[in-house]
């Protein structure tokens, strides 16, 4: 199945959660956020919440500095 990541159309299994997307792309494992479709995804509901086709997923990575 196909999902929009980034911007990026990418090939996913079906089935694939949220923590398997964040898992595909090297994020981080502190200082990250995701929205799927528009929501803002629970760091507790990762592992729970699959991607549906067509999904449009956004990972947030914070950055310090100044």
């Amino acid at each position: 199945m196909k999902a929009k990541i980034n911007g990026t159309e990418r090939e996913l299994v079906d089935g694939a959660t949220v923590a398997a997307v964040l898992a595909l792309l090297g994020a981080p494992a502190a200082g990250v956020a995701v929205a799927l479709d528009g929501e803002v995804v629970p760091r507790a509901a990762w592992p729970t919440t699959t991607v549906p086709e067509g999904g449009v997923v956004e990972v947030l990575t914070a950055v310090q500095g100044g």
